[in-house]
Order: structure tokens, then sequence, then C-alpha cells
């Protein structure tokens, strides 16, 4: 366990969260609490937790959000000598166990390059808020990274130490850090691991900072931008469509010219914006390019045949065509046109960072 620090970010912690640092210290853990601006009424708190050993407390003079408190944690630990793995982060409300974050940190010191999620198997008795957004967010995660995470939202994660450099940039600083963290796997090729914890709620989670209507919608906000650029584009290309068909009606030509303006536009969003190919052009062009001809051709069939004479006028087939087409184009390019970094190359990257190591550890481990 001296291979992993763990870090709890808290605002307005109950008492119970001495309790559960003493027991993380007991089983070896070396602990740091960021203390996001709970305020004087949560001194004795903290003051307490402080007196524990092998603990460092950090403050915020205000609250700044869960994310910030994170990064706070992350920059202290990530500048701290010697060679330690990473770090188990866990939430101060008591929803985690000794046993399951001492379970997050061994699977962290055995694999050191993955991201390691405690997931809960939502079993039992839960607060409707807790479950309902849990399953939204794991379902729309799924589609936008291609890969099944069963809980999107826990706070016990095991971060590879080569990662957080990547983390301290990321600009959120509320519960939408945590989400950007599962992003930041999907474009660096990290593995996401999962190890199974138990899942814990006190007087129905009224602990938790966490609101559900306002913290989810910045959630959500975060996933907006996958689609926005194609909604623009996709804006561009039936304007275009539409000029182009009104001053010269012809099918083909107006076709061709909303998807020339739109391609150029579409291919740079998602590129630097979307998927944040770190891939040459030259890599990444033709690919896209070659999408762009087969969903031009099936787009054009699909007018063809949703235009038919007694079925739809040629403006309204044109944007069912695209709609049909929009979902399947954005699997190809996650998939196969900017499909991100694959893990071996993150690793092969972690392992020959200079600053900081990744892992100091005699060989053998």
């Amino acid at each position: 366990m001296s291979d992993v620090i763990v870090l709890i970010p808290a605002y307005k912690p109950e008492p119970r969260l001495l309790g559960f640092v003493q027991g993380l210290t007991a089983a070896g853990a070396h602990v740091v609490v960021v203390n996001d601006g709970s305020g004087p009424a949560y001194a004795d708190v903290f003051q307490a937790v402080r007196r524990v050993g092998n603990t460092v407390v950090l403050n915020h003079v205000v609250n700044l959000g869960k994310g910030a408190a994170l990064k706070t944690g992350l920059n202290h630990i990530a500048c701290e000598p010697g060679g330690r793995v990473g770090v188990v982060t866990a939430d101060a409300d008591g929803q985690h166990t000794v046993a399951d974050v001492m379970a997050v940190a061994e699977s962290l010191t055995a694999n050191p390059h993955s991201l390691i999620l405690g997931a809960r198997g939502f079993e039992g008795q839960l607060p409707l808020r807790s479950r309902l957004g849990n399953a939204l967010t794991r379902r729309v995660m799924r589609w936008i990274m291609g890969q099944k995470v069963s809980d999107t939202q826990t706070g016990l994660r095991g971060i590879p130490r080569a990662m957080i450099p990547r983390l301290l940039v990321i600009p959120h600083q509320g519960y939408e850090f945590e989400l950007e963290m599962l992003l930041v796997c999907k474009y660096e090729g990290i593995r996401i691991r999962e190890t199974r914890i138990q899942t814990i709620y006190f007087d129905g989670n009224r602990s938790s900072h966490f609101n559900p209507l306002l913290d989810s919608f910045r959630i959500y906000f975060v996933l907006l931008r996958f689609t926005f650029v194609s909604l623009i584009s996709a804006l561009l290309d039936n304007a275009v469509f539409a000029a182009a068909f009104l001053c010269w009606p012809n099918l083909g030509a107006a076709q061709v010219a909303g998807r020339v303006l739109a391609t150029l536009f579409n291919f740079w969003g998602n590129r630097n914006t979307v998927f944040r190919s770190k891939e040459q052009v030259a890599r990444t062009l033709p690919k896209y390019l070659l999408l762009v001809v087969v969903s031009g051709a099936m787009s054009y069939g699909l007018i063809r045949l949703f235009s038919r004479p007694g079925v739809m006028d040629v403006y309204a087939a044109k944007i069912l065509a695209e709609t049909v087409l929009f979902f399947a184009n954005f699997v190809v390019q996650r998939d196969f046109v900017f499909p991100g970094n694959q893990p071996r190359r993150w690793e092969e990257r972690a392992d020959t960072a200079t600053s900081p190591p990744l892992d100091q550890r005699p060989a053998g481990r």
C-alpha cells in the first residue's frame, strides 16, 4: 500500500470521516485530504484528521468544487518525490469501505497503466436519483466511448501516476471532472478496469453534495460537444444544399456542394475538438474521405427513396436521410477514423516518461 496514496476531497464532511481515515492509515495507507472550503464549523473535524499519522490536510479558502479539490490533491501528490504507482481517490461521505479502497489500490498496483474504477453493483434499495443518474450516464458513455463502463459516477478510482499531468489540465472544476476523466481514457488509449465494491448509502445519500438537476446538467453539457460539430455540419450541409438546389435544381450537384463544405468543417471539428486525434492528417484524412464517399452515396440513395412522388418533398427527405446516418457515422468515426491511441502505445509512453517517473520500484514487482 506504500506505493499508492489515498486522496479524499471533502466538503462539509460528517464526523465519520475521521474513522475512515484512521482505518486507512491502520491498513498502511498514506492519506491526503483536501478541505474544499468547508468553513470554520468543520475546523475541528479536519484538525482531528490532521492529527492522524501518515495524513496530510490541504485547504481551499472557498468551495471550488470536487474536480478542483481532486486536482489540488493530485498536484500535491505528483510533486512528492518517490516512485509511487499512483493515487486512489475516495469519497468523504462514507460510501467506501477501507477494504474496497485497499482492493482498488491492489488492482492499480497490479495494473499500473490502467484507470481502475471501483464499480458498485447497485443492488438493494437505492436513492432514485443515484439509480437513474448512473443508468442514463452509463448508456450515454457507452455510446460515446464504445466501451461498457458499469459505474460512471463512482468516486473510488485508481489513477496511474503517469495520467496525473493529463488530468491537471482538465478545465472542469465540479463533478463533471470525473466524467471527463473517462473521456481522457478514450483519447489517450488508457485501459479502464473495474473492481466490484459495495453499494453503501447513508440516510438516502443526504450527505452527498451532488445536485441531481444542476450537476447532471453540467455533466451532460460535457457530452454536447460530441454532437455540436455534427449538428453544425448538418446545418451547413442542408443550407448549402437548399441554396444550390434553389439556384440550380439538380439533386446531384446540390448534394455535392453541400457535402464538400460540410466535410471540410466536420473533419476539422471532429479531429480537433471531438475526438482530439493526435494522428497525422495523412493517416486520418483518407479514412475520413472514404467515410464521406460511402455516407454520401447512402444519403443520395435514401433521399431518392424518401422523395418519391407522394412520399415527401426533397428537403424533408434530405433531413430524414441525414438523421438516419448520423448515429452510424459517429460510431464509424469513433472506432475507425479517429480511434484514439491504442493501450499499448499509452503504456509505452508511460514507461518512458521522465517527469514524473511512473514507477521506480525494483524490477520483478
